[in-house]
C-alpha cells in the first residue's frame, strides 16, 4: 500500500482549493439529510453508510484530480479506519459483556436493586451523578455507559421514565467523568497535542466544566420533579420485580463481574482486556449460578449446554423468555452481533474522514475558517465550530482534537493566549460534541449501547450541549482566558 509522502500544503500541485475541499463535504451533508428524510431513525442502519462511502469515493476522485494516486487515497482511507480499530474491538467486547452480564444476572440484579433504591423524581439527576463518579474513577465514558448506563436504561424502563432523557443523563455524567479524569485518553491527548501539563489542563477545564455540569444537574432535577406522567404503578413494578426473580437468581453475587471490571479499570488495565475478562467472568457466574437460564439460551440439556449457552450470550446476546413484556424487552439484547451495524457505520465514516485528511481537505477548510478571525471570541468560536465540524466530517473525536489542536496552536499564541485555553476548548468541543453526531464513533457507540437513536437523546445530553456554549461565551467575555505570561507563574505554583 502506497501512502502520500508529501503534505498537500507543501506541494503546489496537490494543494486543494476551498471548492475542492467543500465538494465532498457539501454532498455528504445533502445525502445525510436526504437519508434522514427518507428513513428517519433507521438512517444509521445502512443509508448513512452508503452516503459516507459514496462521498469517500467522491473525495478520492477530487484528490486524484489534484495529483494524488488512487493508492494514496486508499491509503488515507485505510489509515483512518486503522485509527479506530481499537474502538471496534471495544465495541465487540462491550456487546459480549452486555450479553454475558444479562445471562449472569448482573444487569437484572442492578435493575432489581436500582428500581427499589432510586426515586423516580430524582432518577435523572442521580443517574447523571452516578455515571460522573464512575467515569471520573475509570476515565472512560464508553465503559461507564456500557455497564452502569445499560442498567440505568433498564431501571428507567421499569419505572416508566423517558429513555431519551435517561440516555442524556447517562451520557452527560459519563462525559463529565471522562473529561475530568487524568486516566482518560482524550484528556491526555488534548494536553499532549497542545504541549500542556496534564493536571494544569484539568485544573483550567474546571472553569467551564463545573458550571456546565451543575446547570445540567439542576435541569435534570427540575425535569424529574415535574414529571408526573409515565411512571409505572406500584403493581407494575412488583410484577416486574417478580418476573426478574422468576427468571434469575437475584443476589449480590451477581454483581461480582461489575466490581471486578471497575477494579481493573481503576488499576489502569487497558479497556479491551478489561471488558473481555469481565465478559468471561460473567459467563462463569452464569454457568455456576444461572444454569437454568444458560441451558434455556442453549436450547438443550447436559453439561455442554452450559458452555453453549454462555458462548451464545457472547456472540448473539441474551433472549429473555419471560412472559412479562417489559422484562423481555429490557433483557433481550447484547452480543457481538448487536454491534456489527455500528462497526459498519464507523468504518464508513473513517474511510471518508481518512481520505479527506490525506487529500488536505480538512486542513484547507480549517485554514479558511481562520482567515477571518480577528478577536479572541471569534477565535474560540471558530475553534469550537471547527472541532464540531471535524467530528462530523472525520467521524472520530481524536481527529477532532488532534487536527484543530495542531492548526490553531499558532493562532492562540498570536492572540497572546496560553495553550491551556486551546486545550480546554478542544475538550469543550472536540471531546464533548462527538457523541451528538450519529456517524461519529462516539455517537454510534452510545446509540448502539443504550438503544436510543443519537438524534433522539442529543437534546437531553445537556452537559455536552452546555460545555461548548460556555466556552464560546467565555471567549467573547474574555473570561478566564489565560494570557501567555502566566505560564511561569503556574509552573512555579505547581
Amino acid at each position: 500500500m502506497s501512502q502520500a509522502s508529501t503534505s498537500p500544503t507543501n506541494d503546489p500541485q496537490r494543494k486543494p482549493s476551498l471548492f475542492d475541499a467543500l465538494i465532498p463535504l457539501l454532498i455528504l451533508i445533502a445525502m445525510l439529510s436526504l437519508s434522514v428524510y427518507f428513513y428517519g431513525a433507521d438512517s444509521s442502519y445502512g443509508p448513512n453508510q452508503i452516503a459516507l462511502l459514496l462521498c469517500a469515493g467522491i473525495a478520492a476522485m477530487v484528490g486524484m484530480k489534484n495529483g494524488f494516486t488512487w493508492n494514496e487515497m486508499e491509503g488515507g482511507m485505510l489509515h483512518g479506519i486503522g485509527l479506530v480499530f481499537g474502538a471496534i474491538l471495544i465495541l465487540l467486547a462491550v456487546g459480549a459483556l452486555i450479553g454475558s452480564w444479562i445471562l449472569a444476572g448482573t444487569v437484572p440484579s442492578m435493575i432489581y436493586y436500582g428500581v427499589q433504591i432510586l426515586s423516580p423524581q430524582w432518577f435523572y439527576a442521580a443517574s447523571c451523578v452516578i455515571c460522573a463518579i464512575v467515569g471520573l474513577s475509570i476515565g472512560s465514558s464508553w465503559t461507564t455507559a456500557g455497564t452502569l448506563g445499560v442498567a440505568l436504561m433498564g431501571i428507567a424502563g421499569a419505572l416508566g421514565l423517558d429513555p431519551a432523557i435517561t440516555a442524556g443523563a447517562v451520557i452527560s455524567g459519563a462525559y463529565f467523568g471522562d473529561k475530568m479524569s487524568p486516566l482518560s485518553d482524550t484528556t491526555n491527548v488534548a494536553a499532549a497535542v497542545t504541549s500542556n501539563d496534564l493536571f494544569l489542563h484539568i485544573r483550567h477545564m474546571l472553569w467551564t466544566t463545573i458550571p456546565a455540569f451543575g446547570l445540567a444537574l439542576v435541569i435534570f432535577a427540575v425535569i424529574g420533579l415535574n414529571t408526573d406522567t409515565g411512571h409505572a404503578s406500584a403493581s407494575d413494578i412488583d410484577l416486574l420485580l417478580g418476573a426478574l426473580q422468576e427468571e434469575f437468581n437475584i443476589s449480590l453475587i451477581s454483581m461480582l463481574p461489575l466490581a471486578l471490571l471497575l477494579f481493573m479499570a481503576w488499576k489502569k488495565i487497558p479497556a479491551y482486556p478489561t471488558l473481555i475478562i469481565g465478559s468471561l467472568v460473567g459467563c462463569l457466574i452464569a454457568i455456576i449460578f444461572e444454569p437454568n437460564a444458560t441451558r434455556q439460551l442453549a436450547g438443550g440439556e447436559g453439561p455442554l449446554s452450559l458452555i453453549k449457552g454462555a458462548w451464545h450470550s457472547l456472540f448473539d446476546g441474551y433472549k429473555s423468555t419471560s412472559s412479562n413484556e417489559a422484562v423481555a424487552s429490557l433483557l433481550s439484547k447484547g452480543g457481538m452481533s448487536s454491534m456489527l451495524n455500528t462497526i459498519w457505520l464507523i468504518i464508513s465514516a473513517m474511510a471518508f474522514g481518512g481520505v479527506m485528511e490525506r487529500a488536505g481537505f480538512l486542513e484547507r477548510i480549517v485554514n479558511w475558517a481562520l482567515a477571518g478571525v480577528k478577536t479572541v471570541g471569534g477565535l474560540v468560536t471558530t475553534t469550537v465550530l471547527t472541532c464540531f465540524g471535524m467530528n462530523a466530517a472525520a467521524g472520530d473525536q481524536y481527529m477532532a482534537i488532534i487536527i484543530p489542536g495542531r492548526m490553531f496552536r499558532e493562532a492562540f499564541e498570536d492572540k497572546g493566549l496560553h495553550g491551556l485555553n486551546l486545550s480546554r476548548t478542544l475538550e469543550d468541543s472536540g471531546t464533548i460534541t462527538s457523541v451528538l453526531i450519529p456517524w461519529n464513533t462516539c455517537g454510534a457507540y452510545m446509540s448502539a449501547t443504550l438503544g436510543i437513536a443519537t438524534f433522539t437523546y442529543a437534546p437531553f445530553a445537556l452537559f455536552n450541549i452546555l460545555c461548548p456554549l460556555l466556552a464560546i461565551a467565555y471567549g467573547w467575555l474574555h473570561f478566564k482566558q489565560m494570557p501567555l505570561g502566566k505560564q511561569s507563574t503556574l509552573q512555579t505554583a505547581d
